[in-house]
């Protein structure tokens, strides 16, 4: 194992050193629309929309749930959408003519996500435009169902992140992602940020991390990275996602004045994770 791990952080700074492709998020995801109309929100709303947990891209307000014939779920709480545009006036000006001038009417309302309602047929809501056939790889479920202390997993938003204060992973919808190891490579990526909770092996202290973008911030998601890549190699699925994660290696590297030796830094932290999450120590 210990030389399967040498081999990818080889790979890795050999991709680095060649330079890579750029990012790319593994999983689509669609811009925020109106469910009657269809029409996408704009603006400040893309910003208030996107950041919900919410996986469904459609919105609507109190009425129109009711006009679809469902209703909005007991105690869910509504998002502000803005809407906005200018009027025009005109006016007689200190010479008697006439000159126009422009004022905006700012609105807002609050809408909810389909997933906050009940009641509305499901051939109303659009099935997902980037859905796709997910085909469970075996081994990578293996590992997964198998961590030991495993947080909670779970697909409530159309992003992935690990929160320890409740050590839970989310995961956008396998179906989204463009391909099956791409899906098993990102949910791997929060179980070895997962590792780090006070829990398990007390990598991850919450105030430096609190700073995105920090050094400390930085360094956490390089080891987050290689010990996905270390898992992957183990299931035999990295050559299908090692490029993206050099890239994203590379990008964190930045902000780390492009020090590599800091690879191989996160890939010992990533060492132990992974041997954490194969469960490694009880197997030997």
């Amino acid at each position: 194992m210990n030389k399967a791990y040498e081999i990818i952080t080889e790979t890795i700074i050999e991709k680095l050193e060649n330079g890579c492709v750029p990012w790319h998020q593994p999983w689509s995801s669609e811009a925020a629309k109106n469910l009657i109309s269809k029409r996408e929100y704009r603006g400040i709303n893309v910003f208030l929309l996107g950041a919900s947990r919410y996986a469904n891209p459609y919105w609507l307000t109190f009425r129109q749930a009711k006009q679809l014939g469902g209703h909005v779920k007991k105690g869910e709480r509504s998002t502000p959408v803005v809407f906005w545009k200018w009027l025009e006036h005109e006016r007689e000006n200190a010479d008697g003519e006439l000159e126009t001038y422009s004022t905006p009417l700012l609105r807002y309302y609050r809408v909810f996500n389909v997933e906050q309602c009940e009641g509305i047929a499901p051939e109303k809501v659009p099935a997902l435009e980037n859905a796709r056939d997910f085909q469970p790889i075996e081994e990578a479920e293996r590992v997964v169902q198998e961590m030991p202390q495993r947080p909670i997993i779970q697909h409530e938003a159309a992003q992935a992140f690990y929160r320890p204060s409740a050590d839970i992973v989310n995961m956008p919808a396998a179906e989204l992602f463009n391909c099956d190891a791409e899906y098993y490579s990102t949910l791997f990526h929060e179980l070895t940020h997962a590792t780090g909770h006070e829990s398990r092996l007390k990598r991850l202290d919450t105030e430096k991390l609190a700073a995105f973008g920090s050094r400390d911030y930085s360094q956490e998601e390089l080891v987050a990275e290689m010990g996905s890549a270390f898992l992957c190699g183990h299931c035999g699925i990295a050559e299908r996602i090692i490029d993206n994660s050099a890239a994203y290696i590379q990008g964190w590297l930045r902000s780390l004045r492009n020090d590599k030796r800091l690879v191989v830094f996160a890939a010992a932290q990533a060492h132990k994770a992974a041997d954490f999450i194969l469960d490694n120590e009880r197997r030997k």
